[in-house]
């Protein structure tokens, strides 16, 4: 009886090896996940907060126009000939003269 308690023991492992998987698996989360999405946000806050009159833009509905008015947390956009909408600033995703429409219109 006493052999099998000391094999049971024996076969126990060390508490920390779990510790320390869970914050390997953290750091590789951390790297790999966390850190490239906030990097991705900050970029994109500082295209939001550096548009100016005139620049050709998409929302995120994936309309594609031209900013007539920045204000503090919107933006007037020429979506048509005369046609414009105001839409909040966070609704802006790119610039539209790095992406081009898949399906231009003559």
């Amino acid at each position: 009886m006493l052999n099998i308690l000391l094999q049971a023991q024996g076969q126990q492992s060390n508490p920390w090896s779990m510790v320390i998987m869970l914050v390997l698996l953290f750091v590789v989360f951390y790297f790999f996940m966390i850190k490239p999405q906030r990097a991705k946000q900050k970029e994109q806050q500082t295209f939001r907060e550096s548009l100016k009159e005139g620049d050709k833009v998409i929302t995120a509905g994936g309309l594609y126009g031209k900013v007539k008015k920045v204000d503090s947390n919107t933006v007037l956009l020429e979506i048509a000939d005369n046609v414009r909408v105001t839409v909040d600033k966070n609704c802006i995703f790119a610039s539209a003269a790095e992406a081009t429409p898949t399906n231009e219109s003559k």
